[in-house]
């Protein structure tokens, strides 16, 4: 290891219990770190996977001060935690990425105005901050556009679709402002993009995936992503010019949008393991998770070169888990479950990964076909 490597045995903190925190401990622990976890939920899903679990609020000084204190590193699993909190954290203890990152992107106003700084391709936006301000909003992107909260919102949650003068008037009370305003982008896919950078500087980014959503929450990921291979080398330069700028320390998912035009636009950025990076767990001799461990650790980052194509499929609810039986009995599918004690319409489970050789993966709609039929309930068989 070089000198400034987190030295093996070392404790990594994980602020969050959540599925990415139990994979995220999992990688820590092949590379020789123990993980302590914070928690605000009682028997989070990494509490299987971590050396210690903190529970305790995210905004308690001294449950910050005590986890702080008895770690060598800080990162994170999401992004909910006050910028406050995070100060303090940084103030003992290294955080990465840093404060700033998380800043940016818990904030949609402020991640879109970093991002123009940039000169990153964005869809139109405007700031939305109380209901007298809709006023202009449709003058200047048009009909339909879509509403957003400023913080958040993922999985969907906390947007609204606006497609005429009626539905913006009948929701403008009851609104829940701030909120971001954004043009209706015409898109022909949705892509992301997985890039790490270490302190040392060392960058890496993992094959371009092509997502696909139903009811506003990822069901499908294709790795590669079926776009031209300029495209492709277009999305990973946007990817790498983000981290790059924020200063990235650990790993970043850049969302993007194909527009009907052929150009990308980027969406949102997120300063974790994504969802959408899950197929790396059995394409790739290097995961998502472990090459965020190697990135806020300063070890070296190798080419996380795909050996397979893949396809990921979220196991999403009741509905999801009645595959998993379906799931056991099959060769070439690795079931991944998270955990969770209880299981809600609308929450992740656990994922499903599988592998086709190099070059073997058939077009997105059709493969996405062929895993669904794969993968029905047996009552449905």
């Amino acid at each position: 290891m070089s000198h400034t490597a987190l030295a093996t045995g070392a404790t990594i903190g994980i602020i969050g219990g959540g599925q990415l925190g139990r994979m995220s401990a999992v990688a820590a622990s092949r590379l020789g770190y123990q993980v302590h976890i914070l928690s605000a939920e009682i028997d989070p899903p990494a509490h299987d996977t971590a050396r210690h679990v903190t529970i305790g609020a995210y905004d308690d000084e001294a449950v910050l001060r005590q986890f702080a204190e008895s770690v060598d590193v800080i990162t994170f699993e999401f992004e909910n935690i006050s910028s406050d909190g995070l100060e303090l954290l940084a103030s003992l203890c290294p955080v990465h990425p840093a404060g700033r990152v998380l800043a940016i992107s818990q904030d949609r106003i402020l991640e879109k105005s970093f991002l123009g700084e940039q000169d990153i391709p964005v869809a139109p936006w405007v700031s939305v901050p109380d209901e007298a301000s809709l006023s202009g909003v449709a003058s200047e992107l048009g009909y339909p556009f879509l509403l957003k909260t400023t913080r958040f919102g993922y999985d969907g949650k906390g947007q609204f679709r606006i497609t005429d003068a009626e539905t913006l008037d009948a929701l403008a009370s009851t609104l829940p402002y701030p909120l971001i305003a954004e043009g209706f982008v015409d898109f022909e896919r949705e892509l992301s993009v997985m890039v790490a950078r270490s302190a040392s500087g060392a960058v890496r980014c993992f094959s371009v995936t092509e997502n696909q959503h139903r009811d506003g929450i990822l069901d499908i990921s294709l790795a590669p992503a079926r776009i031209p291979v300029a495209l492709a080398a277009e999305a990973e330069a946007l990817a790498l010019r983000i981290a790059e700028a924020i200063g990235l320390v650990g790993i970043l998912g850049v969302e993007m949008f194909v527009s009907a035009k052929g150009t990308l636009l980027v969406n949102e950025i997120a300063p974790r393991p994504h969802n959408s990076g899950h197929w790396t767990m059995d394409a790739c001799l290097i995961d998502q998770f472990e090459m965020h461990i190697r990135a806020i650790a300063d070890l070296p980052l190798p080419d996380p070169f795909r050996h397979s194509d893949a396809v990921m499929k979220n196991l999403i609810g009741p509905e999801g888990m009645a595959l998993c039986d379906a799931v056991l009995e099959q060769s070439g599918l690795a079931l991944h479950l998270y955990g969770k004690s209880e299981c809600r319409p609308g929450r992740k489970m656990g994922h499903v990964n599988a592998l086709f050789p190099l070059g073997a993966l058939p077009g997105p709609y059709g493969v996405a076909a062929r895993f669904d039929s794969a993968l029905k309930a047996p009552q449905e068989a």
